[in-house]
This record gives C-alpha cells, sequence and structure tokens, in this order.
C-alpha cells in the first residue's frame, strides 16, 4: 500500500457508502444499547435465545435469510439455558465469495466497581458504557450497520454478505463457534472470509492469538481427624509445595521467553502462567455466626484434606511446542513425587488451542488494511492478541485461514468494570468493514 491509496479511493461510490454509513451514527448507537440491554451473562449462559431472535428479527425484513442453530448436546446446553446461535445471509445478485462477520454475543458477570449500570448502556462524553459494550456488542452493531447501509447502496454485490452472533466465546466457544465450524458454517464453499469484530481498536487488524493449555492438577493426601492432622496427609500442604514451585522456578523462566510476534498489550510478549482457581478439601461453605456466636449457616467439619485442585492457565507464545508446555507441568509434578514424601498427583486436560497467525498478505488483511487508510488516512498496525477468540475454531475446524479480528473498543477494557465504546469508533469501524466487504466480494478494486 502507498500514499496514493487514500487519495484515489475517495470515488463518489466510496463517499456515497461512507455517507450512508455516517447518516447511521444515531441507528449504530441505538443498536449498540439494545443489545447491551440484553444480559447475555456467561456463565450460565442466560438471555441467548433473547438476544440472537432480536438479531434475526432485525436483519430478516432487510432481505437476509435467517437461521437459529441450537448446539445441542455441546457443553453447557439445556433446555434452561439453551445455546441459540443465529446466522443470517444476504446473497447478491451474482456469485461471488462470501465475507462473514462474526461476533459473540455472551459477555462476563459484571462484577464490582461499576459507577455507570453494568446493562443501562447510558451515554456520557461520546461513549456507551456497559458490560459488552466493547467486548463485543458494540463491534455487532458496526457489523449490522456496515451491512445493511451496503444493501440500502444499491450497488451491484456479487457474493453474499453473513452475520453470526454466537454463543460461549468466552468459556471456548464450543457450543457457538466450535458447533458451527464441525457443521461447515465456516469452511469454503460457503464463507471465503471472516472478520471477528473484538474490540481491538479501529487502526489495528488482529493476526492471531497466543497458544492456551488450561489443565487441572490434583494432589492427594489421606484423610483423617482433623485434630490429629499427624494421622493424615493434608493434599492442600502438597498443592502449596507445588505453587511455590510454579512461583520460584516456573514463571521466573517463563518471563524469560520472548516471541517476535506483535502481541498487544506488550506485556503479553513473553509466556504467562495465572493460577485460575483453587479448591481443596471440603466443599466449599458459607460460614456465619448469631449474636451469641452459634453458627446460623454451614458449620465445618474437623478433617484432613485428602484432594486439592487447581486449574493452570498457561498462554504460550508462537516459539513454544505444546507438548512442551505440559510436559513442563508434569516434570515439576515428577520432581515433588521423587522428593516430597507422601506426594501423588493426577492431570488431566481441560482445553488447549495452539497459536495462530493470518498472513499479512491474505486478501481479508490487504482489503481490510486498505479501508482503514481510505477511511482513517492512516496506515494500519498489526498486532496479535493475547488472549484467543473465536479464529481458533475457524482456523482449526473450519480449514478457513483468511480470517481476522477487527473492531471498535479497546482491548484493556474488557471484562473491567466500566467497560465502554466510543460512539466515533462505532461509525468508524463500520465504515473500514463496509469497504473491506466491497474488496472482498469483487464489487471494489
Amino acid at each position: 500500500m502507498n500514499s496514493k491509496t487514500t487519495a484515489e479511493a475517495l470515488s463518489p461510490q466510496i463517499q456515497a457508502v461512507l455517507a450512508r454509513i455516517e447518516a447511521k451514527r444515531d441507528e449504530v448507537v441505538a443498536l449498540t444499547q439494545d443489545l447491551v440491554r440484553i444480559p447475555t451473562v456467561n456463565p450460565p449462559g442466560d438471555a441467548y435465545e433473547a438476544c440472537a431472535r432480536y438479531i434475526g428479527e432485525r436483519l430478516k425484513p432487510r432481505g437476509f435469510a435467517v437461521e437459529y442453530v441450537r448446539a445441542l448436546g455441546a457443553p453447557g446446553d439445556s433446555d434452561a439455558k439453551p445455546r441459540v446461535n443465529v446466522v443470517a445471509r444476504w446473497q447478491g445478485a451474482s456469485a461471488g465469495e462470501c465475507v462473514h462477520f462474526n461476533s459473540h454475543i455472551d459477555v462476563v458477570e459484571a462484577g464490582s466497581g461499576w459507577t455507570f449500570d453494568p446493562f443501562g448502556a447510558e451515554i456520557r462524553d461520546g461513549k456507551i458504557y456497559g458490560r459488552g459494550t466493547g467486548d463485543m456488542k458494540g463491534g455487532l452493531a458496526a457489523s449490522i450497520i456496515a451491512c445493511e447501509a451496503l444493501i440500502e447502496s444499491g450497488l451491484p454485490i456479487p457474493g453474499a454478505l453473513e452475520i453470526s452472533g454466537t454463543v460461549d466465546e468466552e468459556s471456548g466457544g464450543f457450543a457457538g463457534v466450535g458447533y458451527l465450524a464441525e457443521r461447515g458454517y465456516f469452511s469454503k464453499p460457503r464463507v471465503h472470509h471472516v472478520i471477528i469484530p473484538e474490540p481491538l481498536g479501529v487502526d489495528r487488524i488482529c493476526l492471531g492469538h497466543r497458544g492456551v493449555w488450561w489443565g487441572e492438577v490434583e494432589t492427594k493426601g489421606r484423610i483423617a481427624h482433623g485434630s490429629m492432622p499427624f494421622l493424615g496427609d493434608s493434599a492442600i500442604n502438597h498443592m502449596s509445595a507445588f505453587i511455590h514451585l510454579l512461583e520460584t522456578q516456573l514463571q521466573p523462566r517463563l518471563k524469560q521467553r520472548h516471541t517476535a510476534e506483535p502481541v498487544e498489550p506488550p506485556g503479553a510478549r513473553v509466556s504467562t502462567l495465572n493460577i485460575n482457581s483453587i479448591h481443596g478439601g471440603q466443599v466449599e461453605q458459607h460460614y456465619a455466626l448469631d449474636a451469641r456466636g452459634w453458627p446460623t449457616a454451614d458449620s465445618p467439619s474437623p478433617v484432613v484434606a485428602h484432594s486439592c485442585r487447581t486449574v493452570l492457565d498457561r498462554r504460550f507464545i508462537a516459539e513454544e511446542n505444546l507438548e512442551a508446555v505440559k510436559q513442563e507441568i508434569i516434570d515439576m509434578l515428577d520432581e515433588l513425587k521423587r522428593t516430597r514424601p507422601g506426594f501423588d498427583f493426577g492431570i488431566r486436560d481441560i482445553m488447549s488451542f495452539v497459536p495462530t497467525a493470518t498472513p499479512r498478505d491474505a486478501p481479508v488483511v490487504d482489503a481490510t488494511a486498505r479501508a482503514i487508510a481510505r477511511v482513517l488516512g492512516r496506515e494500519p498496525s498489526y498486532i496479535s492478541s493475547p488472549g484467543t477468540y473465536d479464529q481458533k475454531h475457524i482456523v482449526r475446524t473450519g480449514k478457513l485461514k483468511d480470517c481476522i479480528a477487527y473492531g471498535p473498543g479497546i482491548l484493556d477494557l474488557a471484562h473491567q468494570p466500566n467497560e465502554y465504546v466510543g460512539i466515533q469508533e462505532l461509525v468508524d469501524s463500520a465504515k473500514v468493514m463496509a469497504l473491506a466487504s466491497l474488496t472482498l466480494t469483487g464489487a471494489m478494486r
């Protein structure tokens, strides 16, 4: 791309599309607000069907063929919490390639620390506040507005435009994009290019993500009376020894492993390990006392813990190998078994995905880069994500490598209190998505 790109791109055709999206500013704001006010919290998976049907009912009158796909038998799916995805397809007048915009509709819990109603979608100083505004209902709204503007423009668009709202991305995406990818929804010849509007910034193209291994380690002990712990063997004490090794041996080594990939933020350009949870001994209970000092809720019983489990969230860089990542943990556990009396353990995989990286010369990357230059008047930056997102299913299961993440919002605000998305970002990203689609479908060169 060169400096002539921006000047040459501002043809009457392009200007008309951009002006149409600009006129939809209030519409993209209202759509984002409506989506945020549907509290699709995961876990447990609330209001998925309501959100999916809201999207479908909006798109169907605009010429989209709408399909609701429940992930029957997938993790988390039940009659009480059905995992319902929506896929909408608009078919152009002639044959051509399909551009698909995929957004997850689930959001994490609101948590504490908010000064706004997490599901109120309040506007303040050019920003919309609320859980999921950036991650990623603002991006979903922008993609819908982009596609609607293209259809309304009357341009002869070949091929197809697709929009999907999928579930459970925050917990792995197995009932969402994973389920759909297994059934061909993200493979050729149905789909050729995928843009995932995650909150990476309006002038940044996300090519891929680090790898992840989630594993559960269990340390084992021997139950005994809590007043005579010397007759038992505490699994919690054994877990403490393991965590000590993680903190003093593994985590310092990980900080020395740097990737050449442009992972953002820069702190994620090294390997990391997060201890996600620890559960040891008795089932978690909630203790309370009355004015006399008597228990009013559960009371503990005096036992030595015979089991303790921890979940490890290991994020690894492109220069590492998944099997080596797991073996590194196993080797530490084996060392403890050799050196610590009574130490025994179990380990199991929960989830793993290798790093992904779409080539910078891929069609979807080039088209989006040109669109950013035309809309914003500057070259994009290219980044990788610190965490996985649904690209993993599209690449691994769908075998479709022409996939990026691009969308409005600030990644660092994801899952934080007072999450927000900028209104100007919504409009700008919609313009970029629209122009990228025109290029990818062949409607514009």
